[in-house]
């Protein structure tokens, strides 16, 4: 290592069932990008099904604190049958966007030479939905009386803010700034009036200091619909919690599986760490069995190093990734050989 390579500590929570299988190949891309240029240092933390099972925890504070002091977070997946929906979800995942203040939820889908698009006719699919990720209908607010009973009542209350609102419109237009210059705001603002008319003044608001970029509306579904009718139309997404967690899994759908679809949760200002996981889940259907992508993982950590500014070291892992997609996509394939053919070309 040379004087001037820089180095970092990272954050790794392989988390359940098939992350603790692809989150090692993440870190070897990492490592061979960064060769000569960064050095990392990895923090593994316990955390996910098998912690709770154990012991009973799922954020104990004082990792937590531990996590906030590293440079970015590695997460594989996380997720088990055998714990109840939501405690981990909202536990673990949604306490570290919450907690960190990632507020952006940035999910690129990309069709790739190589992969077959369930779509007909997909055209060129290269697009990133940038969604809201601390406030919504995933704040918790809401709650339940007369639970169990036949005259029980349930409330979810999504929250929007401006100051939120505002840093993640800004965001959305910064990078499109660097790519094709079009945002596409995606909300119900003809029924939820309140909600949706806020985020569209203020997406036209913060439009008038970037004259260089368009920017139109859809919505939601009729967004679902041109995602399998017409994808190649979209550039930069932006929208709020609930809706971008469900579009950018259509999203993976339709560029041929999530088995290819990285994520980052950003924290724009950098006063916390960022994290990096794919989007699929824990696959316990397949776990142990080296059967699962590790892909999207390794895609993570290419968004890792663009996070960090990295940006022609994070490029030699998406060549990788693209020439080996495009050689070795429709191949059957273990874990352990993905990783090991993408590694080779890079």
């Amino acid at each position: 290592m040379s004087e001037t390579t820089k180095k970092y500590t990272i954050a790794v929570i392989p988390g359940d069932g098939i992350g603790k299988e692809v989150t090692p190949w993440a870190q070897k891309a990492l490592e061979k990008a960064a060769e000569g240029v960064a050095e990392f240092e990895y923090e593994h933390f316990d955390l996910g099904a098998e912690r709770y099972l154990r012991d009973g925890a799922i954020l104990p504070e004082e990792e937590e604190d531990r996590i906030k002091q590293t440079d970015a977070i590695l997460l594989g997946a996380v997720g088990d049958p055998r714990i109840k929906a939501g405690i981990l979800e909202r536990g673990l995942l949604l306490k570290l966007r919450f907690d960190l203040d990632q507020y952006v939820n940035l999910r690129p889908s990309k069709l790739y030479r190589g992969v077959t698009s369930p779509l007909a006719d997909p055209g060129d699919i290269d697009f990133v939905v940038v969604r809201e990720g601390t406030e919504g209908l995933y704040c918790g607010a809401g709650g339940a009386v007369r639970r169990g009973t036949p005259n029980e009542v349930a409330t979810e209350v999504s929250i929007n803010t401006a100051y939120g609102v505002e840093r993640v419109v800004r965001y959305a237009f910064r990078l499109a700034m660097k790519r094709k210059k079009h945002v596409t705001l995606v909300h119900k603002k003809n029924v939820l009036v309140n909600a949706g008319d806020m985020w569209q003044r203020i997406v036209d608001k913060v439009a008038e200091e970037y004259p260089e970029v368009s920017h139109d509306y859809l919505h939601i579904d009729a967004t679902t619909i041109f995602m399998v009718s017409d994808p190649s139309r979209f550039d930069v997404i932006l929208t709020d919690n609930l809706f971008g967690d469900i579009i950018t899994d259509e999203a993976g759908a339709v560029v041929g599986g999530v088995g290819y679809s990285a994520s980052g949760c950003i924290n724009a200002s950098d006063e916390y760490p960022s994290m990096f996981e794919p989007i699929h889940g824990s696959a316990p259907d397949i776990a142990g069995q080296n059967k699962a992508n590790p892909t999207a993982a390794i895609l993570s950590a290419a968004m890792l190093l663009h996070h960090l500014g990295f940006d022609d070291t994070a490029a030699s892992i998406d060549a990788a990734v693209e020439a080996d997609i495009e050689e070795l996509g429709s191949t059957a394939r273990s874990t352990d050989e993905v990783g090991r053919d993408i590694l080779a070309r890079m």
